[in-house]
């Protein structure tokens, strides 16, 4: 198994920025893919961006696909996402998340690829 820990949530105005950061511990950090998933109140949890385990492919939503961008510390055990020109409905608990059988392509766009998950980090966009 994996153990996921997100960090750098918080509360911030339209138009800013936040970076957060998942730290991996358990297995091999390099031998698997990572997404981000948010969920917001009342709403289905949604596939927000994923990286594959050298970091080679990036996908992304199309909602936040040129403000967000996913990246890998391979060293440090670490996924990020750097989250730019936020906007009010970017407000969710953002999740990440572990795929250790190796999907592959689009597939990296479904939670249910995903076998290992952090608890989330709160992210709120004000207007």
């Amino acid at each position: 198994q994996v153990q996921l820990v997100e960090s750098g949530g918080g509360l911030v105005q339209a138009g800013g920025s936040l970076r957060l950061s998942c730290a991996a511990s358990g297995r091999t950090f390099s031998n698997y893919n990572m997404g981000w998933f948010r969920q917001a109140p009342g709403k289905e949890r949604e596939f927000v961006a994923a990286i594959t385990r050298n970091g080679a492919y990036l996908y992304y939503s199309d909602s936040v696909k040129g403000r967000f961008t996913i990246s890998r510390d391979n060293d440090k055990n670490t996924v990020y996402l750097q989250m730019n020109s936020l906007k009010p409905e970017d407000t969710a608990k953002y999740y990440c998340a572990a795929d250790l059988k190796g999907a592959r392509g689009g597939r990296l766009r479904i939670s249910e690829e995903y076998s290992s998950w952090g608890q989330g980090t709160q992210v709120t966009v004000s207007s």
